[in-house]
């Protein structure tokens, strides 16, 4: 995978054959706030390789620090999923296999890994 990230405020993301990662910096309860920070990173950032036709899978994960935020997953993931709709994938009936989760971590963060499935 390229080490190379693409930056533009509070998200940034890279991508090698078959896959992308992408973070957010920073939680907030309100699961509206991310597919417009996702998508003007997308719209004003991202060189990336263009979507391709297929299944993928995607993992969504919350990494939060102290006690969890109030926020809705599924909430969290249609947010996501529509803000990456066009670039990753055409389509979020192309996701095949979705995972989402809320973990401890180091910092509060975002990260969504996608991956086309064979």
């Amino acid at each position: 995978m390229s080490e190379s990230w693409t930056q533009h405020g509070k998200v940034r993301a890279r991508e090698a054959e078959g896959f992308l990662e992408l973070t957010v910096d920073g939680l907030t309860t309100q699961a509206k706030y991310y597919k417009p920070l996702i998508y003007e990173f997308f719209r004003k950032a991202w060189r990336g390789s263009r979507p391709a036709w297929g299944d993928y899978a995607v993992e969504i994960g919350m990494e939060y620090v102290g006690e969890p935020p109030w926020l809705d997953l599924d909430n969290l993931a249609k947010a996501i999923l529509d803000a990456i709709k066009g670039y990753a994938f055409h389509d979020d009936a192309q996701v095949a296999r979705l995972l989402v989760e809320r973990k401890p971590g180091d910092r509060e963060r975002i990260t969504v890994t996608v991956r086309k499935l064979a």
